[in-house]
């Protein structure tokens, strides 16, 4: 495939506003994880919630738009520079030539839940909740696009927990076809109840931090989370870390349930790696999807033994924040990255006592060494599943 230079990217999330913020957390080993604190009514879990989003209001021009997500929407864009950056890409290719490309699985429902608990007598949503666009499952595109002045092709992405990676393929089939000159892609879910107590009637919710591939592992934790990339052709930014390829697949196996060979998750990434031209041995860095639930960890522990040699090193994130659903695919995809700039391993946090499945390419504390190729892992419910690779500028496959 054509490569493409990642000019600009960011996160925030419970490791904090930014990617100073993640690259701290990430080398304290640090979990953003807290007790439940937010939901409606009580539930035992540990959440990763973004601190100061309540104070996080809209700029007045955008009020329209103002629910939890698209506040931490707003947030997540003007952290590191990012908006700055966008404006320079639309100052160079112009609004109608920069696509927008959102991953979200619940997008603004927490508002919707809201104006339903507060019905007025006659059963109507309360005045200041009747803005129908952000009752919408393009809530959060809609919105990113009027904050960033973009009118190319805006696409909303909801593949459950593979949402915010797919944008990457989304946007580079559209770059590659000449339909658009850059695009910004990106993910933003929230917390809310519907979340919250859905991941917990499927009995998936840890009552404690989440554990990713240890032996006693016994659910998820969940996150919220914004992140967002700014891709262009390589000749734009030669000195750019490179978005080498990706892979999509859907098994359809089960609702909820991964199939239990991997089969999907193992066809999306070995079309990453060979649209890469990549071989296994090459990839220095793994980030997987590594939720801590019992067979997801089980079937990727395995996907990783059969494929990668030990040279790979290998490891799960959401002990720092949570899963955090549609945003997961692009808030890990900037730990990819990161590994990439400053040669950073993060351990895999959570898992103390290992689960034997889990082969030598696992890292379970920090290490430091040079990554010249990283991948990252996203799979979603229904099957969905999602793999990127990246690589330092200037890698030769």
């Amino acid at each position: 495939m054509m490569p493409l230079a990642v000019t600009a990217y960011t996160a925030t999330s419970a490791m904090g506003h930014g990617l100073d913020a993640q690259r701290e957390t990430l080398e304290r080993m640090r979990s953003g994880l807290r007790p439940n604190d937010f939901s409606s009514a009580p539930l035992a879990c540990w959440i990763g919630r973004v601190d100061g989003l309540e104070q996080a209001a809209l700029p007045a021009e955008h009020a329209s738009w103002e629910c939890r997500n698209n506040r931490l929407a707003w947030l997540g864009l003007n952290q590191d520079g990012f908006l700055a950056q966008v404006q320079e890409a639309r100052q160079r290719h112009g609004a109608s030539r920069i696509g927008l490309f959102v991953g979200t699985s619940t997008s603004s429902i927490g508002a919707t839940e809201e104006a339903y608990r507060r019905l007025d007598a006659n059963g109507n949503f309360p005045a200041d909740m009747q803005r129908p666009a952000i009752h919408a499952p393009h809530s959060l595109a809609a919105f990113v696009a009027a904050a960033l002045g973009l009118e190319g092709p805006c696409l909303t992405v909801s593949t459950a927990c593979s949402s915010s990676a797919k944008v990457f393929a989304s946007a580079q089939r559209m770059i590659a076809l000449g339909l658009i000159d850059a695009a910004v892609v990106g993910g933003v879910d929230t917390l809310c109840d519907s979340v919250l107590f859905g991941f917990n009637a499927l009995e998936l919710v840890s009552t404690q931090p989440c554990r990713p591939f240890d032996v006693a592992r016994d659910g998820i934790s969940i996150g919220e989370a914004a992140g967002f990339a700014l891709l262009q052709r390589v000749e734009a930014a030669p000195q750019a870390p490179r978005l080498l390829g990706y892979g999509e697949a859907s098994d359809a196996h089960h609702m909820s349930t991964p199939h239990p060979q991997g089969l999907g998750a193992g066809l999306a990434l070995h079309a990453a790696l060979a649209r890469a031209g990549l071989e296994a041995a090459q990839v220095d860095y793994l980030n997987l999807h590594g939720t801590a639930s019992q067979k997801n960890d089980e079937v990727e522990a395995a996907l990783v033994s059969r494929t990668f040699p030990a040279t790979t090193r290998a490891s799960s994130t959401k002990g720092f924040t949570g899963h955090t659903l549609g945003a997961s695919g692009i808030l890990e995809a900037t730990v990819a990255l990161q590994a990439i700039e400053h040669g950073l391993v993060p351990g895999n946090l959570g898992g103390d006592t290992p689960d034997p499945a889990c082969g030598p390419s696992f890292a379970w504390r920090n290490e430091h060494q040079p990554v010249q190729v990283a991948l990252s892992n996203s799979f979603g419910f229904g099957g969905n599943n999602a793999c990127l690779a990246f690589a330092a500028a200037g890698f030769a496959a």
